[in-house]
């Protein structure tokens, strides 16, 4: 084993240890708001690096041009998923009308013990 595949080794072995504590730090202690945030903002400085040479790489012309405009895509493409879901779920919305005729019942039963007590509706 020489030097440079034990500093490999440990590399990939704190690699992996950083990982699995990251996902559980992840799923264990963020909120669903922060696991958002933490994955816009990874996107972002993602985006911000590509599209100003930060890390070094030169993309095609074609590439750049899908790139400049695609948190625009990414803002349109969210807001339809939203849209079709709030769709989607009035769409398949279930009635319950055994719970609206138990419900009738009790409205119905308060207004006559509040009847009987004096209250006038």
């Amino acid at each position: 084993l020489s030097l440079g595949g034990l500093r490999l080794s440990l590399v990939r072995f704190s690699f992996l240890l950083l990982r699995g504590a990251l996902f559980s730090f992840l799923a264990v202690t963020m909120t669903k708001l922060a696991q958002w945030l933490w994955g816009l903002a990874i996107l972002g400085s993602t985006w911000a690096a590509l599209t100003t040479g930060a890390l070094g790489l030169e993309l095609p012309l074609s590439c750049q041009e899908v790139l400049w405009p695609l948190p625009a895509y990414l803002l349109v493409s969210a807001g339809c998923y939203a849209m079709a879901t709030v769709g989607y779920r009035v769409a398949t919305f279930h009635d319950c009308e055994d719970a609206a005729r138990e419900l009738q019942s009790q409205i119905q039963e308060a207004r006559a013990d509040l009847a009987r007590r004096g209250l006038r509706f």
